[in-house]
Parts: C-alpha cells; structure tokens; sequence
C-alpha cells in the first residue's frame, strides 16, 4: 500500500487517544501535555485517565468534550486492586494510542503496564525529566516495558540521551519532540529596571537551586530578586536570606495563574537548576525577549545558546552565578541583544503548531 494511501485512510478514520497521567500536581510537564491536547486535530477523540481528580479535570477543561476518568493511585507493587482497576480503564476505553505523560522517569509505570497489557494499543511515553535511581528492579522493570512501546519520546535530546543512561537503553532509542509554547500577546519593550530585577518561574524545590541563586544574590548589590511560584523549599529560602542580609531585596510570589506576566518586570531570566529537562519558563522567558542565565544541565543547552540567547554556567556556584549576571546586568545593550536573538530562536524551534504537526505525524506512523 503506498503511504499516501495509507494516511489518507488513517485520517478518514477516528483516532482515540487516551492521555494518561499519574501526576497529582500540576506543573511545567502537565502544562506541556494540556497545550498538545488544546491544539490537536478535533477529529481525535480524547479521553484523559489519571488518579488525581483535579488535575484530570484541569486536562480535560483544556479540550472541549475530552471525557475525564478517574483510577486510584497504586502505592506499590503490592497493591492489586488499583492495578487492576488500571488494566479494567484501558481495555474499557480501547484506545488506539495510549500516551503517558511521566515528570520523571520513573512514574505512570502502572499506566504504561496496563497499556501494554491491553490489545491493539500502541504505547507512547513522554519524558520530561530524566532521573536516576538506585533501585536496580526499578530501572529492569523501566527498561523491559520501555521495550514494548510504540514510541518513547523526549522533551530535548540531552535528556532523551540521559533517559536513555538511566534505564539502559541503547543511544538514539528515545527520539525528541520539543515543546511547544505560545507566543505572548504583547512584543517585548526591553525596558530597563531601576533598580536591576533578576527573576525567576517555578516551583521552589531543591533541584531547581534557588538556594544557589540566593547566595548569588548576596554578591549583586542594588540587584532584586523576584521568585515567582511556592513549594517546599520556601521558609528555607526566606531564612537563607535573612542570614545573607538580603531578605530586603527577595520577593517570592507564591503561586500566581498569570506567572508568566511577571516576566515583562525582570532583566534577566535564571534557572540555577541542579537537574532538568527542558522547562517551558524559559522559553517563556525568551519569547519575552529577556536574555537568559541557566545551568548547563539536561536539554538547556538546546534553548540557551551560550553567549547567543543566554549564557550558561555550572550547577551549584554562586560565585559564577553571579558573575554571570553581574556581566549581563552592566551591559545593556547586550541584554537586549540575547533577548531579541533569542526570540527569534524560540520562535523558530519552540511553536505550538511545529509540537502538534510531530504529534500527529507519529500518531498516524502508530495508528493501524
């Protein structure tokens, strides 16, 4: 059959596309997923499984007439019942594509296995941010079901390549679909802060390093500090700041539903993270036309171009941290440059229509 014939029956026919997500907060890689959903071909038809009500509804809201479905959490490989309450959700649905959206590597391993137990479906999985573990069965188990998928896919080639590391799995078996992110309603003024305001979207955990940039902080005089997000590291990150003298010039948000319009009030964009994948704040940040300061760890080097869109630094040094910025923050001029090279670049790499058009295309390579 040629493949032209082949796609055009593909398309005549209804694709069911089950989301699936064992998430119970909503963050960047729940984000990611939403805007696939919002934007693909009405002709799919979408159900969203996951364990936490909030969250699939959340999903659901983002496509009209997307069916949400619920299943309980599994707790361990001991719990039974919400294992077979998976296997019982999937094979009710009979979806042709099962694609799982994993923050970590490790997670929705009870959805995948349910997926590869049901027939005629073809698994994707999603991987947004690889992470080791020290569980040899743990990274067996990954390995044997990552084995059986139809796709395995990242958010950024370093980080498929560290998946890949992390499982076991042989170099280029993940392949690389780049998030999509919407471009802001308003163009950048590249306007210039008084005094300089650095900033920052995410939560406050210990891998994003914010503790790194509060001591950075404390060797940028007359510079603010502006974090926008919450989580568990924020009474640390107070009480750092109390002990460097710099609580003064620390505001942290908490969580805001518009994070994203605070960035048009920084000079510069951070990401001190100690690990990552690829976060859509900084391509956010980029779209803003801010220059960017980040970490060189998992795939931010395939947004921020040292010395181009944004300069990047080790993880865990304050001190190049903050000479980083402090170079950025006496130079204008080169500011505003990064920021404009670096819209240009997300515009080109990181659109909504470039993530749909590869999504579609796999799921018709998948469909049978």
């Amino acid at each position: 059959m040629m493949i032209e014939e082949h796609m055009a029956r593909a398309q005549a026919r209804p694709l069911r596309l089950t989301a699936y997500t064992d998430s119970t907060t909503r963050g960047g890689a729940e984000q990611s997923a939403a805007t696939l959903l919002a934007h693909l071909d009405k002709r799919i038809e979408v159900t969203v499984l996951g364990v936490e009500a909030e969250v699939v509804e959340w999903f659901a809201a983002q496509r009209p007439g997307t069916e949400p479905r619920l299943v309980p959490q599994v707790r361990n490989k001991s719990d039974l019942g919400p294992i077979y309450a998976h296997i019982r959700a999937v094979r009710d649905l009979r979806p042709h594509i099962f694609q799982a959206n994993l923050p970590t590597t490790f997670s929705c391993q009870y959805g995948i296995l349910a997926a590869l137990l049901a027939p005629g479906v073809s698994v994707v999985v999603v991987e947004h941010s690889p992470i080791e573990s020290a569980s040899g069965l743990q990274r067996f188990l990954k390995r044997t079901l990552s084995r059986r998928l139809g796709a395995h896919l990242s958010i950024g080639m370093s980080s498929a390549r560290a998946a890949e590391r992390a499982i076991g799995l042989r170099e280029g078996s993940i392949r690389t679909i780049y998030n999509g992110v919407a471009a802001p309603a308003a163009e950048p003024t590249y306007e210039q802060h008084e005094p300089p305001i650095i900033g920052s979207l995410g939560r406050l955990s210990p891998e994003k390093g914010y503790d790194v940039l509060v001591r950075a902080l404390a060797s940028l005089d007359g510079v603010r500090l502006v974090l926008v997000g919450d989580g568990p590291e924020r009474a640390d990150l107070l009480a750092l700041a109390q002990d460097l003298g710099v609580a003064d010039r620390l505001e942290i948000t908490g969580w805001k539903v518009n994070a994203r319009d605070y960035l048009g009030g920084f000079d510069v964009f951070v990401l001190p993270s100690r690990f990552e994948g690829l976060p859509l704040s900084v391509i956010e940040a980029m779209l803003a036309g801010l220059p960017v300061v980040a970490t060189n760890v998992g795939s931010l080097s395939e947004a921020v171009l040292d010395d181009e869109t944004g300069l990047l630094i080790p993880p865990g040094d304050p001190a190049a941290l903050a000479e980083a910025l402090r170079s950025l923050l006496d130079d204008p001029e080169r500011r505003r440059r990064m920021g404009e090279r670096g819209l240009r670049f997300a515009n080109e790499r990181f659109t909504i229509e470039a993530m749909v058009r590869s999504y579609e295309s796999l799921y018709e390579e998948l469909q049978p």
